[in-house]
């Protein structure tokens, strides 16, 4: 069976962060948030790479990881284009938005083959959760089942102090498996709890120990059938609703095989505290988190040499 893939989600609009987070340097070696998953995802056996980009963002982030993580991984760069839709369908007048994280990773269908995981390139998920999924995608085979992974975190460990955020809550069976995913676009700490709204009033409290996704999954091959499959559909429905911000989102690409009893994901516990850039106010946050675990030692002080 062929190694494990990683693809690196990374052309994302940051329109929260005012820019493209996923490119502003957060150490004083230059490197970015990706460096530190790039670093971890070769340390756990992962050796090719697949970023997800934006055709005017190619050169700034070839720039960055070319001749760091490039020089000691295999990586390749596909592009996330509005207009890569089936025959037939075309870009609504006025629409920016990408079309999702669904589609994010169909881009990559023509260079990937074999299992894949998926990261968001902004998020930082600490070097355990690539070791824990680099060793089930390793192992992973349909059977009458897709076989699936992902790597929760707990909610109270995932949230900022500068705004709401987007979180999948998951739902985990009797069997530890996930039994489904309710994404909340919306979620903060109000009050001294972590509640979510989807009306802007009314806000509904969530257990700080919920777990939730973060966009790390590991998948076979046969996620990306699925998704190709179900994009007509897609976008015939959001084309009539809301064609200008509709999204094909994975949770809920997820959660829809689930419930068809098509898919059985393992979750995958990481008791690390995630980090990342939602807001510009982040980055502080992070710089100084970061350089706290180069102090530590569990990083080198410049990653890729």
């Amino acid at each position: 069976m062929s190694k494990p893939t990683l693809l690196v989600m990374a052309a994302g609009m940051g329109s929260r962060y005012g820019g493209p987070k996923q490119i502003d340097p957060v150490t004083d070696k230059g490197e970015i948030i990706i460096d530190f998953s790039l670093y971890d995802a070769m340390m756990a056996g992962f050796e090719d790479v697949v970023f997800v980009i934006k055709p005017e963002i190619e050169e700034a982030v070839r720039a960055l990881v070319d001749d760091k993580a490039g020089k000691h991984m295999n990586v390749k760069y596909v592009f996330q284009e509005l207009s890569d839709l089936p025959e037939g369908y075309t870009v609504p007048a006025g629409r920016e938005k990408p079309w999702g994280t669904c589609h994010a990773i169909m881009a990559a269908r023509h260079v990937i083959d074999g299992p894949f995981a998926v990261i968001n390139a902004d998020d930082y998920y600490g070097s355990l959760a690539f070791q824990l999924i680099f060793d089930e995608l390793s192992v992973a085979k349909d059977d009458e089942k897709y076989r699936w992974s992902m790597v929760g975190y707990e909610l109270s460990k995932t949230l900022t102090e500068n705004g709401h955020v987007a979180r999948g809550v998951c739902r985990i069976g009797a069997d530890g498996n996930l039994a489904g995913v309710d994404e909340r676009v919306k979620i903060a700490r109000r009050d001294g709890k972590i509640k979510y709204t989807e009306d802007d009033i009314n806000w509904i409290e969530v257990a700080e120990d919920s777990v939730v996704s973060m966009n790390f999954w590991g998948f076979t091959p046969s996620i990306m059938k699925e998704m190709i499959d179900g994009f007509p559909a897609f976008l015939d429905s959001t084309l009539s609703s809301n064609p200008l911000k509709g999204e094909y989102l994975l949770p809920l690409k997820v959660d829809e095989l689930l419930q068809k009893c098509k898919a059985e994901v393992k979750v995958l516990s990481s008791p690390d505290k995630w980090f990342g850039v939602t807001y510009k106010e982040d980055k502080e946050g992070v710089v100084a988190a970061l350089q706290a675990l180069k102090d530590k030692g569990e990083y080198p002080d410049e990653l890729f040499k």
